[in-house]
């Protein structure tokens, strides 16, 4: 397509709305992204960047900066509450298979980065986006503070809450899990940890990872009713107390946890959606697909969102085109991802002895080749190349 007098609103200001305007440049591209917040600083702790999403991040030309602000997991398995091993990870062979190793990094750290890609004033801060409307063949966006803004496209990426995917989508409103979280990052200088695992245990999970600057992201996933009033007023003392029979640093890493570190926050997906492109609007990242935590891959798959687009937007006639070409290449690895994730978010959740001892017992015994089926699923196919196709070429 002939970018030089196209126009982008990129609504969301997060992981999917920076990449795109980052991407959207290289094709030469002028977009403007228009975040809620009145500061741009990353909310959030730590999460994955596994191969995929390097790989998505190479084909954007961002990979070499991000991977010294990244920290490197040889190793991510999951454990029961006594610290057993009940899934290993063959994380090595998938990282030489795609050529690219897995990470995990802050949130803030990655924001920062991104907005340091993008010139001054294409970014714009305190900028909720309410409603859209179609004026002939371009796009009118508003805003709560009573501005508007016109352009050729619209990029939806301001998360699971979006408005304007609801406006697309009535019926699109999020789902609870079943469970809440809390997530803190803290100094790692007496804790010395240095391999990420996740625990599955009787009284909920718990996940810690390493990151750079001696720090470690931690997160605890516990059942409960939504807003559950009780635990929305949870601290560290008792997190500690519901944590305190699982194995070794869990107990040490919450004791060392400040109240002011936490950040609690129901976790949420949307049902899969059957269509994210609609002419000349999308939605991308969490507007469109927005999945739980399970699998580590909701960063990751707004990354892989990018990296196709530019790739469609480069290679399409049109802009309807190329977001049409974008649907076809995502809409069914986002979907698997999401259901996915929410199945085995269920399973990981289980409280019932009998169904644990079960699960636990069987995960232990079955063979490696089984366990890595998923993995593989994930992570050894060449997103890049599901359903690329000539249709939409110029």
């Amino acid at each position: 397509m002939h970018s030089s007098d196209s126009t982008f609103i990129i609504v969301g200001g997060g992981i999917a709305g920076l990449c795109a305007a980052i991407g959207l440049a290289k094709v030469g591209i002028e977009a403007h992204v228009y975040e809620s917040a009145i500061e741009l600083k990353g909310i959030g702790a730590g999460f994955g960047l596994a191969a995929n999403a390097m790989q998505a991040l190479e084909h954007l030309g961002l990979k070499d900066e991000i991977v010294p602000i990244g920290h490197y997991l040889a190793s991510y398995n999951v454990l029961d509450q006594k610290g057993n091993i009940l899934v290993e990870p063959d994380t090595r062979s998938i990282s030489q298979k795609y050529q690219q190793d897995n990470f995990a990094i802050h949130r803030a750290d990655l924001h920062q980065f991104l907005l340091s890609k993008i010139p001054n004033g294409q970014v714009h801060l305190g900028k909720r986006a309410v409603s859209f409307e179609r004026e002939g063949e371009d796009i009118q966006v508003y805003f709560a503070d009573g501005s508007h803004v016109r352009g050729q496209a619209l990029l939806i990426a301001d998360g699971v809450h979006s408005a304007l995917r609801q406006q697309l989508i009535p019926g699109s409103a999020p789902r609870y899990s079943g469970y809440t979280c809390w997530r803190a990052t803290i100094d790692n200088s007496s804790i010395q940890l240095s391999k990420g695992t996740e625990t599955w245990g009787s009284k909920g999970r718990f996940g810690m990872t390493p990151l750079v600057n001696n720090r470690i992201y931690w997160y605890a996933c516990i059942n409960a009713e939504a807003q559950n009033p009780v635990l929305k007023n949870w601290k560290t003392k008792e997190l500690l107390d519901n944590f305190k029979d699982y194995h070794v640093p869990i107990p040490t890493i919450l004791s060392e946890t400040k109240d002011s570190e936490l950040i609690a926050n129901d976790i949420i997906d949307i049902e899969p959606l059957q269509q994210l492109a609609f002419d000349n609007i999308l939605l991308l990242g969490d507007a469109g697909h927005a999945t739980t935590p399970n699998l580590g891959q909701g960063a990751c798959q707004a990354i892989e969102d990018v990296a196709v687009l530019v790739d469609e937007l480069q290679t399409s006639a049109s802009v309807n085109l190329a977001f049409q070409g974008f649907e076809k290449r995502r809409l069914d690895r986002v979907n698997y991802i999401c259901n996915t994730s929410w199945r085995i978010g269920k399973i990981a959740q289980w409280e019932n002895p009998f169904l644990i001892g079960m699960r636990n017992f069987g995960m232990k015994i079955m063979p490696n080749r089984m366990k890595q089926q998923q993995l593989n699923k994930l992570l050894s196919v060449d997103f890049m190349q599901i359903n690329r196709n000539e249709d939409t070429r110029i």
